[in-house]
């Protein structure tokens, strides 16, 4: 059943992308005759669980962002972040509880992500009728180990079991309130960092469970010259 609270999709757009080696952030380059944000602001407009969407992104590049979500129905508007990728997250955190109040639901998601389906992200959102923090994972095809450093080098210390790993994808879906308690709680440690939103409910709200759904292998981060290679082979087998 569709969730009755209002729902706002987060995407944020903020990053330089370095690894590219692109005179463009990542976001903005053409990805099969589009820009990447616009291929993921395609599927949250086309995904039935969203009501709106929000732009997270430098302050400088906005009016582009604005440009490239013109199209969308629920384009809400677009926002400057932080210098991190969490400041900019807390931004869409903010935005959202003023234009909705706590009792919402938020999802995050990098526009670097360019290839999410509409089906991902109801399914993601879906799990938030019975979780208060959920996000799209896959299972790891490769064996992960932990190793030690020494002055003679690097060296495996223990294999892990593959089984009970998974590679975390976005989007990541909250309970609005839940989100934003784990951000305040997180503003206490001056040795807080964060590579995505789930890890602060896990290490700053350790009551809250966090579920994984099935994610998508198709669903990669454009990173890399590589990764953008990869995602427009994808596109032109699917014949876009």
């Amino acid at each position: 059943m569709r969730n009755t609270r209002p729902t706002v999709a987060a995407v944020l757009a903020g990053g330089q992308g370095t690894r590219m080696g692109a005179a463009l952030p990542k976001q903005f380059i053409d990805l099969a005759g589009k820009p990447v944000l616009g291929h993921a602001l395609e599927a949250f407009d086309a995904a039935e669980a969203v009501d709106r969407i929000l732009v997270v992104g430098v302050e400088r590049e906005l009016d582009r962002i604005r440009r490239i979500a013109a199209g969308s129905t629920k384009f809400a508007g677009a926002v400057a972040g932080g210098a991190t990728r969490s400041e900019s997250s807390k931004a869409a955190v903010r935005w959202t509880e003023d234009h909705f109040g706590t009792e919402c639901d938020l999802l995050i998601h990098d526009a670097a992500r360019a290839l999410v389906t509409p089906n991902l992200i109801n399914r993601v959102a879906s799990g938030l009728e019975r979780h208060a923090a959920v996000t799209a994972a896959v299972p790891s095809r490769d064996t992960v180990v932990q190793v030690r450093h020494d002055q003679d080098g690097e060296f495996l210390s223990r294999s892990l079991e593959r089984d009970e790993l998974r590679r975390v994808q976005t989007p990541q879906a909250f309970h609005l309130a839940v989100i934003r308690d784990a951000y305040r709680a997180a503003e206490t440690d001056p040795d807080f960092s964060a590579t995505d939103d789930c890890s602060v409910v896990l290490r700053y709200l350790p009551h809250i469970p966090v579920a994984a759904v099935a994610g998508d292998e198709r669903n990669l981060k454009v990173t890399e010259p590589l990764d953008l290679a990869v995602a427009g082979a994808l596109l032109e087998a699917d014949g876009v």
